[in-house]
């Protein structure tokens, strides 16, 4: 998938993610389409292409409903982030990752403070808005990034259905 079309989709899923699809206008979701069938990521869809797409149509799948787990607490490994340990516990809830608990992170240095102060509410804000591990690592925290999302990965295997 392109860079455009990986926008547009990340657009709709943030869009199906807090409960309004309808508020993603029909020209991305359109674009997103065109663009990820012919492989163009810098035209605009034409007119006739841009007609309104029902939220529901069994033609789209929309990236915020593509997982589904099974309701539950389930914790990831201990994953050595060289500074010290990452481990994660997931919570789920009517199918969805709902929450994002750091049982341990490095935190014996004011540096490691400060990195995974900023980096791990990130990790979390992306993790459940994509309903899964494969987000970008946080510049700055490359190394806490890669644990946690590790952690995340083993957790989300655990509670897959």
């Amino acid at each position: 998938m392109n860079s455009s079309s990986r926008m547009a989709a990340l657009v709709i899923s943030a869009a199906t993610a807090f409960g309004s699809p309808d508020t993603v206008s029909a020209e991305v979701a359109q674009w997103s389409l065109l663009s990820t069938r012919t492989g163009e990521n810098s035209q605009a869809p034409s007119p006739e292409a841009t007609a309104p797409i029902a939220p529901d149509s069994p033609s789209i799948e929309l990236a915020g409903n593509a997982h589904h787990y099974r309701d539950g607490t389930y914790t990831g490994p201990a994953v050595d982030a060289y500074y010290g340990l990452v481990q994660v516990q997931i919570n789920i809830q009517g199918e969805r990752l709902v929450s994002v608990d750091v049982l341990k992170y490095p935190s014996d240095r004011r540096t490691s403070r400060s990195i995974n102060a900023r980096a791990l509410p990130m990790l979390e804000s992306e993790v459940i808005t994509a309903q899964s591990a494969r987000v970008d690592t946080v510049s700055g925290a490359t190394l806490t990034s890669s644990a946690y999302l590790r952690s995340i990965n083993a957790a989300l295997r655990q509670a897959g259905t």
